[in-house]
Formats: C-alpha cells, sequence, structure tokens
C-alpha cells in the first residue's frame, strides 16, 4: 500500500498523510527551533525529523520554491527547502514538485488565490481544516499526490493541475 504525504517546506513545515483511501493519518507542523540563525547542521536535522516521519512506501509532493518571497528569512526558506529535498532524495522517496500556483488552484480552481481564501474550498472539497496555512497547504499536496497514484480527481481544474505536474515531470526527466 503506497501513502500520499504532502510537504509544504519552511522554518513552520506542514506535513500531511493520507492513507489510500484518502483519510489522515498525520496532519502537524513541525518548527525549526534555531530560525533564520540555522547552521546546515540544524537544517539537515530538522530535515532529518521531517522525513522520518515519512514511510518509505510513500509518494510525496513537496511545494516549490517561492521564488517571488523577500526579507531576510528568504536563505533560510531556501536552505530548508533544499536540505528537505537532498535527505527525500536520500531516502529513495518517489517525490513530485509542485509549484505555490499549483497548489492553489488545485485547491480553489485559480492559481492565485490568497491562502485565507483556501480555506473554505479546502473543508467543501474534503472536509478537512486546520489552523496552520502550511498544514492546509500540505494537505492540498498530499490530495496531488493521492490523485496521482489514485488517477481520480474531483474537479476539471485539479486534472489540469495534475497534467501539468505530470508533463513537467516527464520534461525532467528527459532532460536528465
Amino acid at each position: 500500500m503506497t501513502l500520499a504525504y504532502g510537504i509544504d517546506p519552511s522554518t513552520k513545515t506542514g506535513i500531511v498523510g493520507l492513507d489510500e483511501k484518502g483519510r489522515v493519518i498525520e496532519a502537524q507542523e513541525i518548527h525549526l527551533k534555531t530560525g533564520i540563525k540555522s547552521t546546515p547542521s540544524d537544517l539537515w536535522a530538522y530535515s532529518q525529523k521531517i522525513i522520518d516521519m515519512v514511510p518509505k512506501n510513500s509518494l510525496v509532493a513537496i511545494e516549490g520554491f517561492s521564488f517571488g518571497s523577500k526579507g531576510k528569512g528568504v536563505s533560510t526558506q531556501y536552505g530548508v527547502g533544499f536540505a528537505l529535498r537532498f535527505v527525500l532524495n536520500n531516502a529513495g522517496l518517489n517525490v513530485i514538485e509542485v509549484t505555490p500556483s499549483q497548489v492553489k488552484k488545485f485547491a480553489t480552481g485559480k492559481g492565485n488565490s490568497a491562502k485565507d481564501a483556501m480555506v473554505l474550498p479546502i473543508y467543501r472539497h474534503w472536509s478537512f481544516e486546520h489552523d496552520s496555512d502550511n498544514v492546509r497547504d500540505a494537505f492540498v499536496l498530499a490530495q496531488i499526490a493521492l490523485s496521482k497514484l489514485t488517477g481520480t480527481t474531483k474537479a476539471k481544474y485539479q486534472q489540469e493541475v495534475l497534467e501539468a505536474i505530470l508533463e513537467g515531470s516527464k520534461l525532467k526527466a528527459n532532460k536528465a
């Protein structure tokens, strides 16, 4: 049985796991205690802690980098993102990368939705709610992974997102 996991990487990383029927088996937010003053070893340990939560038989959907972000914590965000990708690769997990706009479109039908505008569509589609927008994003990512595993979606725009993700994966594989 392959499980579907979603990871929204940040200094407050959302992680959600779904079983083959879409039932939540895990939904939490993990905090990087050292924040923007993290060392490479802090980032590695943080990433390992997150990956240790993911069973080996999982398909993981991870949110891609937000290239338009600004501020003094951006370098740490990239550090967390790359550290997680290195650890995912070392663990041999099957991973798909999903852009932030694809996460939003999969949940709402619009790729430029505000975080708060995702709350109601997530609840309507899947009856899921959580206080953390990082966990909500991770939940949508897990739903994307589950859709890839099952080949089913709830709306045409979700199918469009899934097809775009799969097409992007083919392009990357062809370039390798």
